[in-house]
């Protein structure tokens, strides 16, 4: 199967083939596209305008002509996979949407972790959206100083910190801590408390059955 990551961020590259590595995913062809711009255009628009909806729809559109799947990585523009969706009959994924299901079937208090300010809401809007358990209870958090860490590219801070929100999540009776963002992945590691859900094993499974 050939299957094209659309990402905002060079980083998520590495996240989505060490994912699929782990999965034993490597039987299926990986194409990765790497659009920071868009992201960039969100954030100084202060979210998804519906300029940025189309345009990313438009190349979401432009990669499913010679693929078998897309699957679009970026938290913040994710509303753009189904726009494009509407228009191809190749399947179009947003890697966050297995990520909601699986942690809202979660009884208890579900704590989702932002790191950028953009993907707060289209993020509380897909999982207060997506079928839950009856006893399910969402929470959204930002968290603080993450983002300026992998701005200025230092990947280990940024993770240190959102693992420290985690912990600080599960300390305070989380039963699921999800980490919304792709490129938050790698703080997976370092939890004490438990383990988060993230976006690229969730995804990636997702593409793949669907």
């Amino acid at each position: 199967m050939r299957i094209t990551c659309l990402h905002t961020a060079d980083s998520n590259i590495a996240v989505f083939e060490n994912a699929a590595q782990e999965l034993g995913l490597n039987h299926h062809e990986f194409r990765h596209i790497s659009r920071p711009d868009l992201l960039a255009a969100a954030e100084r628009a202060g979210g998804l305008t519906p300029e940025i909806l189309e345009q990313t729809a438009q190349v979401l559109l432009a990669l499913s002509q010679d693929c078998d799947r897309v699957l679009l990585t970026c938290s913040t523009l994710g509303a753009a996979a189904a726009v494009a969706a509407e228009n191809t009959q190749v399947p179009v994924l947003r890697v966050d949407q297995a990520l909601a299901e699986a942690a809202m079937k979660t009884a208890g208090k579900v704590v989702v972790l932002c790191a950028v300010e953009t993907t707060l809401g289209p993020t509380g809007q897909l999982f207060e959206q997506t079928e839950k358990h009856p006893d399910a209870a969402l929470e959204m958090r930002l968290v603080a100083g993450a983002w300026g860490k992998f701005k200025q590219g230092d990947l280990a801070g940024y993770w240190q910190t959102v693992a420290a929100a985690a912990d600080a999540a599960f300390r305070e009776g989380a039963a699921a801590v999800v980490l919304a963002q792709a490129s938050m992945t790698g703080a997976a590691q370092f939890t004490q408390r438990g383990k988060p859900l993230t976006s690229p094993e969730c995804g990636l499974k997702a593409v793949v059955a669907g």
